[in-house]
């Protein structure tokens, strides 16, 4: 048995050094000399000084864990790689765990279903990624599928309708079929599956009203007219054919700008 000889402040406040026999022997914080009542005098055995020493660091680690969640939510396994790189070894990691799921602050189940819900009220993302992320933070592929089914096709509409819209805005003016073939694709890019995709464009009703179309063609048509106008006429009449066909523009359209309808091609350096 060894016995405590001295307890003196660390300059750490709320922390104590123990002396066992007149040598240093650990630290602890209040809580843990509390709990243990680690006074000048009080006998220990070899297992109690180990005990001790196991619960001083798993309320550390409780203690770290709880910080790291104070910012926000976190996974089961963010948590734990927190605590790696503190240096808590793994049973005082997985005591820490344990108690904080008990607690009900760690649950990777209410983190995925908090997580979804935050992507639909203010985020881009489409099922598959969300399920992508949530995997890259450690939850199960079983929570994660039991949290998604949770919600329905219409429920990601909103988040999606955001990514359209963004799209948009940094696009500018396009034709009407290359508006919704960049949403979907966009949609499909993001994590949003086919029948996901096709709701949130039908719902937005992408197509340009006569006046947007013809917009849309004055500017894609002299952007490419001024890309090969050192080609020769035949052959810039081509590329700017594919070009706008590919761009989502009907035959007819196209025509009517080549034939100076739109705008007058003799002028087009005044655009």
């Amino acid at each position: 048995m060894a016995i405590i000889t001295k307890v003196t402040t660390q300059k750490r406040k709320g922390y104590f050094n123990i002396f066992l026999d007149n040598q240093f022997a650990f630290g602890v914080s209040e809580k843990t000399l509390t709990e243990y009542r680690l006074f000048k005098g009080i006998e220990l055995s070899p297992q109690q000084v180990e005990e001790i020493k196991q619960a001083e660091l798993d309320s550390r680690a409780t203690s770290l864990a709880m910080n790291f969640l104070s910012y926000q939510p976190r996974s089961i396994y963010e948590v734990a790689q927190y605590l790696n790189k503190h240096e808590i070894n793994p049973e005082a990691q997985n005591n820490a765990i344990e108690t904080l799921t008990q607690l009900g602050y760690l649950d990777d189940s209410k983190y995925s279903e908090l997580f979804i819900k935050n992507n639909l009220r203010v985020g881009k993302d489409g099922p598959q990624s969300i399920k992508n992320k949530l995997a890259k933070k450690g939850v199960s592929t079983e929570i994660i599928q039991n949290c998604l089914d949770e919600f329905e096709d219409q429920d990601w509409q909103e988040a999606g309708t955001r990514l359209v819209h963004s799209l948009i805005h940094q696009q500018g003016k396009l034709a009407s079929k290359e508006i919704i073939r960049k949403a979907k694709t966009k949609l499909l890019s993001h994590g949003f599956s086919s029948d996901i995709a096709d709701l949130i464009v039908d719902a937005l009703d992408l197509n340009n009203d006569d006046q947007e179309q013809l917009e849309a063609l004055k500017k894609q048509g002299i952007k490419v007219y001024k890309r090969y106008r050192n080609q020769d006429e035949f052959t810039r009449k081509q590329k700017v054919k594919r070009y706008l066909f590919q761009h989502g523009f009907s035959s007819t359209e196209i025509d009517s700008f080549l034939n100076g309808e739109v705008i007058d091609l003799s002028e087009i350096d005044e655009y």
